[in-house]
């Protein structure tokens, strides 16, 4: 119905026409190469079409055959056009004789268009080609939208196969797309066909996956079929077809294949005009009895342009307005005479835009066509799907919205079974333990943080997977010799896999072979070394917190001090004390001896005070200044005594890779073939090259197979072997094995990722989920469950933390301690048995007695535990009269007398004590020696007691009173009895004087206070001794 519509349109235009007035007939001529070039059929539409719709002149074909690579022919063909009148000269349709035909044009200014690609060298002298427009995308242009839709895919290297230098200059720019570095482009040029077999087994054997093919039309196809027969037409290989009338061929062998095909074109299928013009095609055909299929959506690229050639050229005619002023020119080659109105056609063509089948053309000063729409097409199983467009001014503008491309893939990738490579290594991937009686097949064999995580990218990606071991159990290595990898990566060059997981590095070289997804995980290589045997701990481990020297420092300070404050106690008057501080002194004294300055010294270090302290303002400084002295001592000594206790120290002989590479002794290797090794391989850093040569030069080989080789020598090299391996891995393993530890840090940083081939369809999809995956904290949780949780993980963890933030001390520990309370006791024992030994002797002189007498009488007593009171002397301790026992009980109770008022007044000098008690001594011994000499002389009992009383008195104590001041009454046995009882009773008054002197002397010794013996002195005054009576009977 259609086209019944519009034959009856084209009847009634061509009737119309006719009915109209005659118009002016200008003709146009073209040159073709061939008789049989379907450009022709639209040159002849398109000016029939502009007879029919243009009422204000009339165009006139003239056709022209020439062999344009031949200049003189396509030169006397020109010059036969214009002998005809013609008012412009389209093509040729080939770049070969273009220049020709422009030269002359422009010689005798006759429009000159075109509509085929013209190499730049073929106008580079822009002056002999003023008179020519050109409706074919520019070549810079073309070159430049090649390039930046082939940057679009994001190629990391590629192909470049070109055919002949044509069309290598149309590539310009997309030569200079790749970087040789990061993006290594490899361009070859195609051999002869038609078998290009050979020609592409040499790219297959390059690695290379993408490939820009720009050829003739007629070999697209050729290479394509031949391509596919050797598998390189897989799910991960790309070609890039950049030839205008790739949409033209048959693509139906093809639409099964799996490879990334895409293409370009410059129109629009589905615009009107070019389904007028296609239409107009078959319709000009059936009239020139040929049947001719003109399909919109394989319409030739040469065809459209010249349809649009000749609908520019008639509009822009029709708008000058100049076709009744036109006369056709009478011009020859042989003569320079120029047209007169051509260079006014072409100024007006350059000078204004068009609306065309193929877009809108703009022209630039030089006549070059300076806009145009590409449209970018990717190869589907229905055809071929627009995907995005390219102009000078927009770049790249997608078609597709993500969302439908992200779906259309998705859908792909939900019915596909993803292969996936990986290697045996705890804990990425391990063989499963079968339970009893299970059989264990395909993905059920593994386990491993590897299978965990691809399953959670399968769950939220909708894929199923299979995992395939690498033959080798290698990661990835290219070997320089054999100019080929091996290991996971081969198998991602070889289309075996479509992952690879592991612990696989992202290091550069695997770079540019296979892509990866965003890292999973990072690390860095470190240092596996065994644990040094923990030494057995120091007996004065106590000792420790402070070095030898702070030691000694503190026993000098200690000593210093207590001599400074000794010397300024000596010297500062408020030191010296009133020993009765009731009554008015007549001595002062000082109690800062030696001995208890040093005590108040220990007892500030110790924490523990002292029983007196100074007063004077010197001596207080120096002790408060030693007081802070020893409270930052104490605490500092209190902290590192903690650590230094519940830390055992083990000392390492290598801290760092510094330390390895500064020493011989301990060797140190790596993974052969493994990432850690090219790392000091190929490292500039002077410490890591040292390394490597020794690594390299060393015998036996110090590299190894596998981790685990690695790992069993250096526990079995008892600290001669290092091991340089990855983090991670060096963490899984001391998690499960206390007996090994990481030494220094990171010696780089690296990380892992999910491999796969380039330009994989899926690397979006992949990446995307890893990095939603680290997002959620999935990626922590799965390293958590595998390092610190299965098989044995965290064991050497918690075995560090069983004790808890303070770990139990052993005896061992804290055995220095224990021995130093042992022997401090053991020489307390022996001082004390000493001064034991020591009493028991002055107790034997003083007493009298032997020396056993003296140790058993004091060893009975001190064996009475119940008893908290001693006798001055053992006399009265073993039994006596009863006037030495009431002695012995006032004495005793003087002296808790005297103690109590001791210990409530401050002590005295033992100096002061000493000095006055042998002041006492001598008085009593004299006093003794009067009554010795009273018993030899016979003197009567008052006269004995008189003489006494004179002796008793003390000069040194004034106020005491004395014995002869004493009013001394007689016993009364004295005054009835008669004078034989005389001598008894003296000699029974003159014991009981010895007894009380003898008291004071045991006192006086003992180095008692003086109040002891001032309170003993009134049991001497209190002796009852009768005054004489005045007559007596002798």
């Amino acid at each position: 119905m259609k086209s019944l519509l519009l034959q009856i349109i084209y009847a009634l235009l061509y009737a119309g026409a006719y009915a109209a007035e005659e118009r002016p007939k200008f003709n146009v001529g073209i040159i073709f190469a061939s008789k049989n070039d379907e450009t022709e059929i639209a040159f002849r539409t398109a000016i029939e079409r502009a007879n029919v719709f243009e009422r204000s002149f009339e165009l006139e074909p003239i056709v022209e055959y020439a062999d344009t690579d031949d200049s003189f022919m396509v030169e006397k063909t020109v010059c036969k056009l214009i002998a005809q009148g013609v008012i412009a000269i389209f093509g040729p349709n080939t770049a070969g004789g273009t220049d020709v035909v422009a030269s002359i044009c422009n010689t005798l200014d006759i429009p000159h268009i075109v509509f085929d690609w013209t190499p730049s060298e073929a106008l580079s002298d822009r002056q002999h080609s003023s008179m020519t427009l050109n409706v074919h995308p520019n070549n810079i242009l073309l070159s430049r939208g090649l390039a930046e839709i082939l940057q679009s895919f994001s190629w990391r290297s590629y192909t470049i196969v070109y055919e002949t230098e044509r069309e290598l200059q149309q590539l310009q720019d997309v030569l200079q797309v790749g970087e040789p570095s990061s993006n290594p482009t490899t361009v070859r040029q195609l051999t002869e066909g038609p078998d290009f077999r050979p020609f592409l087994k040499n790219i297959k054997l390059s690695t290379d996956s993408c490939i820009v093919l720009h050829c003739s039309t007629d070999n697209v196809m050729k290479i394509l079929k031949q391509a596919n027969e050797l598998r390189m037409l897989g799910e991960y290989q790309s070609v890039f077809i950049t030839v205008l009338d790739t949409h033209t061929l048959d693509f139906q062998e093809l639409l099964s294949v799996n490879a990334n095909i895409t293409t370009i074109r410059i129109m629009d299928p589905t615009d009107y005009q070019v389904k007028n013009v296609a239409h107009d095609w078959e319709e000009h055909e059936k009239r020139e009895g040929h049947y001719y299929r003109a399909d919109p959506s394989q319409v030739k690229t040469n065809m459209i342009l010249a349809n649009d050639a000749v609908s520019m050229f008639v509009k822009g005619l029709a708008e000058l307005g100049i076709a009744e002023e036109l006369n056709p020119p009478k011009l020859e080659c042989r003569k320079n005479r120029a047209w007169t109105h051509g260079r006014r056609i072409i100024e007006f063509l350059k000078a204004r835009s068009v609306e065309a089948a193929t877009g809108r053309v703009d022209f630039n000063e030089h006549g070059e066509r300076n806009f145009f729409t590409l449209r970018f097409m990717e190869l589907t199983t229905s055809g071929f799907l627009d995907l995005a467009t390219w102009d000078p001014v927009n770049g790249v503008d997608s078609l597709e919205k993500e969302d439908a491309s992200e779906k259309r893939v998705g859908e792909k990738l939900a019915n596909k079974t993803m292969i996936i490579t990986s290697r045996i290594g705890a804990p990425f991937l391990l063989n499963r333990e079968p339970k009893d009686g299970e059989i264990l097949q395909g993905n059920a064999r593994y386990e491993g943080y590897s299978m965990d995580l691809i399953d959670a990218i399968a769950k939220l990606l909708n894929f199923k997977y299979e995992f395939v071991l690498a033959p080798d159990g290698k990661y990835g290595s290219f070997n320089k010799l054999t100019q080929s990898w091996d290991g996971l990566v081969k198998q991602l060059l070889d289309g075996n896999a479509d992952l690879g997981i592991c612990d696989l590095t992202m290091t550069s070289a695997r770079r540019q072979a296979v892509d990866f997804t965003p890292p999973f995980m990072t690390l860095g290589i470190s240092i596996l070394y065994a644990k040094p045997e923990q030494p057995p701990p120091d007996l004065f481990s106590f000792l420790s917190p402070f070095s030898l020297d702070v030691w000694l420092y503190m026993a000098t300070a200690y000593l210093g001090v207590s001599l400074l404050i000794f010397g300024l106690s000596r010297m500062a008057p408020a030191d010296w004390e009133n020993p009765h501080p009731c009554k008015e002194p007549e001595e002062v004294e000082n109690p800062w001896c030696m001995s208890n300055t040093t005590w108040l010294a220990v007892g500030s270090i110790m924490g523990q005070g002292c029983d007196i302290l100074p007063k004077a303002a010197s001596t207080r400084l120096v002790t408060g200044m030693w007081w802070f002295f020893a409270l930052m001592m104490l605490n500092s000594y209190t902290a590192n005594l903690a650590a230094f206790l519940t830390m055992s120290r083990m000392e390492s002989s290598i801290e760092s890779a510094e330390d390895l590479a500064a020493q011989s002794k301990i060797k140190y290797g790596a993974l052969l073939g493994g990432s850690t090794m090219g790392f000091f391989r190929d490292s500039n850093f002077s410490t890591y090259q040292r390394m490597w040569t020794a690594m390299e030069t060393a015998r036996p080989s110090v590299f190894t197979k596998n981790n685990d080789e690695g790992v069993d020598r250096v526990l079995k090299g008892k600290g001669l072997y290092a091991f340089l391996m990855e983090s991670t891995t060096l963490e899984y393993i001391i998690e499960r094995n206390c007996d090994l530890m990481q030494v220094g840090g990171w010696l780089d940083y690296k990380t892992y990722g999910i491999a796969m081939p380039f330009n994989s369809p899926y690397r979006k999809q992949i990446s995307g989920a890893v990095l939603k995956l680290g997002e959620s904290g999935m990626l922590s949780e799965l390293k958590r469950k595998w390092w610190k949780e299965m098989h044995g993980g965290g064991s050497c963890s918690q075995a560090e933390s069983s004790g808890g933030d303070t770990p139990e001390l052993d005896l061992e520990n804290v055995g220095g301690v224990f021995l130093v309370l042992g022997i401090g006791l053991l020489t307390a024992i022996l001082i004390g048995m000493c001064e034991f030994l020591w009493n028991i002797k002055a107790v034997a002189i003083e007493e009298k007695i032997s020396l056993s007498e003296a140790f058993k009488a004091e060893l009975m007593f001190a064996l009475r535990f119940w008893i908290q009171t001693k006798p001055v002397n053992i006399a009265s301790s073993s039994g006596g009269s009863s006037s030495s026992s009431s002695s012995s009980s006032k004495s005793s109770k003087s002296s808790k007398s005297s103690s109590s008022s001791s210990s409530s007044s401050t002590k005295r000098s033992k100096r002061s004590s000493k000095s006055y008690a042998r002041s006492i001594s001598q008085s009593t011994k004299s006093i003794i020696n009067v009554t010795h000499d009273l018993e030899k002389n016979d003197l009567s009992v008052h006269d004995k007691l008189r003489k006494i009383s004179s002796m008793f008195s003390l000069k040194s104590a004034p106020s005491e009173p004395s014995v002869a001041n004493v009013h001394l009454d007689p016993p009364p046995a004295l005054k009835h009895n008669s004078q034989p009882n005389h001598h008894h009773a003296v000699d029974k008054h003159t014991q009981m004087v010895r007894e009380v002197a003898q008291q004071t002397t045991l006192t006086s010794d003992d180095g008692s206070d003086r109040d002891e013996v001032e309170a003993q002195q009134p049991e001497i005054d209190e002796i009852p001794i009768a005054q004489p009576h005045q007559h007596h009977n002798h």
